[in-house]
């Protein structure tokens, strides 16, 4: 039977767990899931304005809005990204002085010639000849720098570039947070302004990095959460809840919490895996994953498709979910073209077909549209097919 985001959100703060880690698809309310949470968690409070005694941390699409382009549309020169300033931003990067870790973890992700620059504290003259100062720390300059001493300023940085750049002043937060808190004396902590702090709520960090940094940053995130200091007795700690679409990411950090650490006290048990669906009533599934066996995404969408089938209600992003699964079965067999996966008769015609249905949105929250009656049964034959052809496990199969 499904639920609402906020049964959802409540069965995570019910859930009395180190780490939750939930593989969703995109569309599926990842993202309005963190903010049911922190609803629940932490409701604001319209006459506290106030940040201390925060029970709640969450990085997600909202956490972007804090920063934002100034282009310059009058000269064209001073591109910069202002930082919307708060307490914690404020904290970690003038009081932490984290500016420096910043930079360099970005260039690691990015390229060691793109360099970010923070503004320091400066003044202008406003309207009306008013002296307005701008804090340091709350705009950042972006420059390629060159190999004979040449650079291009004020470059405004791709959309994976920014949110990568986002990323890390909040890694580099959640790393003096894990470290302030990590002292178990309240009066000897270098601030106070996190002692309330319950959950940390990551959604998607960051999709736009290569394998090899996707996989790095995926075992960075788990280290630093083992590292965080959690009392079993009384439950007091920080707990973390991850969400993430991305599979490789789901797998790393399922592998990674799947190993226990006896040096940071950090247990198998001490973490849950799941899986996000939104049902077709517009409801909401969450699935406890097994600790046993690690996350087979082909499996997964074929499970879908085959869901979809059954149902009746294929759409059109269902093809985006076959093709995906030829395009990395194709992969992994060594065949140079996933068509070459397809039955021999009219392989064209169902190529063509695959290219044209799967080309019109990526995911499934933006497209919804269902297909022809006959496109619905060429999906249903290329999915028994496949699945005879190359013995996937499905749905179907487990049920007789």
């Amino acid at each position: 039977m499904g639920q609402s985001l906020t049964d959802i959100a409540q069965s995570l703060k019910d859930t009395e767990k180190k780490v939750q880690l939930i593989y969703a698809f995109n569309g599926a309310g990842k993202t309005r899931l963190s903010r049911e949470f922190k609803e629940l968690i932490a409701p604001k409070e319209p006459d506290n304005e106030e940040e201390s005694g925060i029970k709640m941390l969450y990085y997600n699409a909202f956490t972007e809005d804090l920063f934002y382009w100034d282009n310059d549309l009058d000269a064209d020169s001073e591109r910069k990204l202002k930082i919307q300033p708060n307490n914690f931003t404020k904290w970690v990067l003038q009081v932490e002085g984290q500016g420096p870790n910043i930079i360099n973890n970005f260039q690691h992700y990015t390229s060691d010639k793109l360099t970010p620059y923070f503004n320091e504290r400066y003044k202008y003259k406003g309207a009306d000849d008013i002296d307005i100062v701008v804090d340091a720390y709350s705009e950042v300059t972006f420059s390629i720098e060159g190999g004979n001493e040449e650079s291009v300023d004020n470059v405004k940085i791709s959309k994976g570039e920014e949110s990568c750049f986002i990323w890390n002043v909040f890694y580099s937060l959640l790393e003096q947070i894990v470290e302030v808190l990590n002292n178990p004396e309240p009066e000897e902590r270098a601030t106070n302004q996190f002692d309330d702090l319950e959950y940390v709520f990551i959604d998607d960090p960051v999709s736009s990095l290569d394998d090899t940094h996707l996989i790095e940053l995926a075992v960075n995130i788990a280290e630093l959460i083992k590292s965080s200091q959690f009392n079993w007795s009384d439950k007091s700690g920080l707990k973390f809840i991850i969400t993430t679409h991305n599979p490789l990411f789901y797998n790393v950090l399922f592998n990674e919490f799947n190993n226990a650490d006896s040096s940071l006290g950090f247990k198998v048990k001490h973490s849950i895996k799941r899986r996000l669906e939104k049902l077709n009533d517009g409801t909401f599934s969450l699935v406890d994953q097994p600790n046993d066996s690690p996350f087979s995404y082909h499996l997964l969408l074929l499970s879908e498709l085959e869901k979809a089938i059954q149902s009746g209600g294929i759409q059109k992003y269902h093809y985006n979910f076959l093709r995906n699964i030829l395009e990395k079965t194709s992969t992994f067999l060594g065949y140079n073209k996933w068509r070459d996966l397809l039955p021999q008769e009219s392989r064209e015609a169902y190529y063509n077909r695959i290219i044209n249905l799967s080309s019109h949105g990526k995911f499934s929250g933006e497209e919804v549209s269902v297909i022809e009656d006959n496109d619905k049964r060429v999906l249903a034959f290329l999915v028994r097919e496949i699945g005879t052809m190359y013995r996937f496990k499905l749905l179907s199969n487990e049920s007789n």
